[in-house]
């Protein structure tokens, strides 16, 4: 058939037919540039300073059929339990070390400049046609520098789920210090096996959450384990609130204790687990690529609000944890909720908040594990075809990864020592770092402004600063047995 019929076959085919189906029989080893796409949808772009982002946002929704996504609201919450996972119960303790006015303004100005990196990630993405955090990394310095970042999110992610772990065995088996919801429920007995209760539910039902493929998949869950957290949030802050009314909390801290080396070491060792409380940037390309008619902006006002979300729940979490149990508030706020709250209904509430919280990590655990699937197939199975396209071997690294995790969290003895190494190291560099390091690198081709510049180089260097200083004054606690 000679191309003049092939050409009238297709012209009978309406404007909205998929330009792929043209494209397949007369050049199938080209894809359509940008200009070619506008031409098959009539559409002009206008020249003005978004050009090349209309460019880019428009190129994927030529290309492949068009498919259902997740709205804002599902973005929201996936971006949202990103973060919000165990950082937060760390926070009270950080907010005892730190004081109550310096950490407040610590959770805000860290949320800010996290959501700003996230947003320079974003266009940059775009404007790369990256699909994972480890390729805008690789377009902008190379590839050495994006096994560096994935090794990163590997360490990082995995860190976060050991923590994960622990918590739920030390909520539900208890610790030498603290009783467990077991052991107050029902006496002593096999469930006092810390690691056979992990194991359980880890089998039973992280595993199947964990299997799935794709994160939109995982929007329903998020969304339940984001109004876990925000009841843990509402139930901690009523409790703090009726005993300062009552005058039965104590006058707390307004500002760090610089009185001895000890408090300083101490500081030292907390501000590198708060850069550690808003990391999700291993995430937002995913989310990214399944937001519905996806967009920059779009995906800014994603960032956005979950960072005024996490902001309230994180300030929140902080004082209330801190104003309840003063100098007794563990690195683990909530192996506190095992004692008499001064209030009534004491034992119910703490039971609440016990359940609701390690169900809300059990929701939160697929979402931070799919990125680690994700990033360690593309280090190890480079080239191989998406993993969403191989269900053997998508099975197969979840339950390499999940018996790793596993073995992890029996060696690791408590969340503390995970976060302040993980919060000094790789938190940092994925939350800081590597964005700052991409956006100086490409800020000709991405229109970086002069205010936009300088901050990047703020954020840099406030981030090698931090993971300095982070890092000598862990491993000097250690030495010191601080």
């Amino acid at each position: 058939m000679s191309h003049r019929n092939d050409t009238n076959t297709y012209s009978s085919l309406p404007i909205t037919s998929s330009y792929l189906e043209l494209q397949r029989q007369t050049d199938s080893s080209k894809s359509p540039s940008f200009d070619e796409a506008e031409v098959y949808l009539g559409s002009k772009v206008d020249d003005d300073e978004d050009d090349l982002e209309i460019d880019i946002d428009n190129y994927p929704l030529v290309v492949p059929a068009p498919t259902l996504g997740s709205g804002v609201p599902g973005a929201v919450f996936n971006l949202t339990t990103t973060i919000i996972g165990a950082g937060i119960m760390a926070l009270p303790a950080t907010m005892k070390v730190l004081g109550v006015a310096l950490g407040i303004v610590l959770i805000i100005v860290m949320g800010i400049l996290s959501e700003i990196s996230v947003e320079l990630l974003v266009r940059f993405s775009v404007m790369c046609k990256a699909s994972s955090y480890g390729e805008v990394v690789q377009h902008a310095m190379g590839r050495p520098a994006r096994v560096v970042s994935e090794i990163c999110i590997i360490v990082n992610n995995a860190g976060v789920l050991v923590v994960y772990l622990i918590i739920m065995g030390d909520v539900m088996s208890g610790s030498v210090h603290h009783m467990g919801v077991f052991d107050q429920l029902m006496g002593n007995g096999v469930w006092d096996q810390r690691k056979l209760v992990i194991l359980v539910v880890m089998v039973v039902f992280l595993a199947p959450l964990c299997s799935l493929d794709k994160i939109d998949s995982l929007s329903l869950t998020s969304a339940a384990s984001v109004a876990l957290a925000v009841l843990f949030v509402i139930v901690a802050f009523t409790v703090a609130f009726i005993k300062l009314v009552e005058g039965k909390v104590d006058s707390p801290r307004m500002v760090p204790d610089l009185s001895s080396k000890s408090a300083i070491l101490d500081l030292l060792v907390v501000i590198p687990i708060m850069t550690n409380a808003y990391v999700c940037h291993f995430n937002v390309q995913p989310i990214y690529n399944e937001l519905e008619q996806r967009s920059p902006q779009k995906m800014n006002r994603v960032g956005r609000l979950t960072t005024v979300l996490c902001i309230l729940v994180y300030a929140s979490t902080a004082i209330s944890g801190y104003l309840l149990f003063g100098v007794d508030t563990e690195s683990d706020v909530l192996t506190n909720f095992d004692k008499d709250l001064g209030v009534r209904f004491s034992s119910a509430i703490n039971y609440i908040v016990r359940v609701g919280y390690i169900l809300h990590l059990i929701l939160v655990f697929p979402v931070i594990h799919f990125s680690l699937r994700q990033t360690v197939d593309a280090l190890v199975f480079e080239g191989s075809p998406p993993l969403s396209e191989s269900r053997k071997r998508s099975l197969g690294l979840t339950v390499v990864l999940l018996v790793l995790i596993y073995i992890g969290s029996t060696m690791i003895p408590s969340i503390w020592t995970a976060f302040k190494f993980t919060g000094a190291t790789t938190a940092v560099s994925l939350g800081f770092i590597f964005p700052s390091l991409v956006s100086l690198r490409l800020r000709h081709q991405g229109d970086l402004s002069r205010g936009e510049w300088v901050l990047s180089w703020i954020m840099l260097v406030l981030a090698v600063t931090v993971s300095i200083v982070g890092v000598v004054g862990n491993i000097y606690s250690l030495e010191s047995k601080s």
